[in-house]
């Protein structure tokens, strides 16, 4: 995975390699449909998970465990959603009230306490998905193979990104907790500020 510093570099060698006015105005359009798009997202990633009775955060580790092929630590949680350690476990505690999880002494070492999902919960989940999908389907049955391919490629980028992302504003929030103004914040020359 490439660092934050190399994927801007590499956008800045690309940007001089563009046509520049043209490729200005659709930066300045993609950067305007990104934040609509996140927005949505986020809106309706809310919408889904109250109609669960979740909190936001709650489904989307939900759909990572999902993702994972066997039962995982809270640690691994953490690191899954980007969390401390005491809150994954704070969101592992709320996910077993709701009956969403288990969490059981791994086989092999018996002082692992591993978190696995309830499949009936995972499958209630699930059906709200399958509802939802045959709309989403039905758009990406505008685009040909090459295109899917490309929002494929876009979304692992973006998810490498945004994990990259996350972790430098939590070092420059780490920085701004112990004093150093300039690490980051509107007036600072944190990530992404020259």
């Amino acid at each position: 995975m490439a660092g934050a510093d190399e994927l801007s570099a590499s956008y800045t060698l690309c940007m001089s390699q563009k046509s520049q006015p043209r490729r200005s105005a659709l930066m300045a359009e993609l950067t305007v449909e990104s934040r609509r798009y996140m927005a949505a997202y986020a809106l309706f990633n809310q919408a889904v998970a109250d109609h669960l009775r979740l909190h936001p955060t709650d489904l989307q580790c939900l759909n990572l465990l999902g993702l994972e092929t066997a039962p995982v630590t809270t640690g691994r949680i953490a690191e899954l959603t980007g969390l401390t350690t005491g809150s994954a476990t704070r969101l592992v505690d709320r996910l077993e009230r709701g009956g969403y999880v288990t969490r059981e002494r791994d086989t092999v070492d018996r002082r692992r306490v591993l978190v696995a999902t309830v499949p009936e919960r995972m499958a209630e989940i699930g059906a709200v998905w399958e509802w939802l999908n045959g709309a989403w389907a039905a758009m990406f049955e505008a685009y040909d193979d090459n295109e899917v391919a490309l929002l494929i490629t876009h979304m692992r980028r973006t998810v490498e990104l945004s994990a990259l992302q996350v972790e430098a504003l939590r070092e420059a929030g780490d920085a701004t907790a112990a004093g150093d103004a300039t690490a980051a914040g509107p007036s600072g020359t944190g990530p992404g500020r020259s």
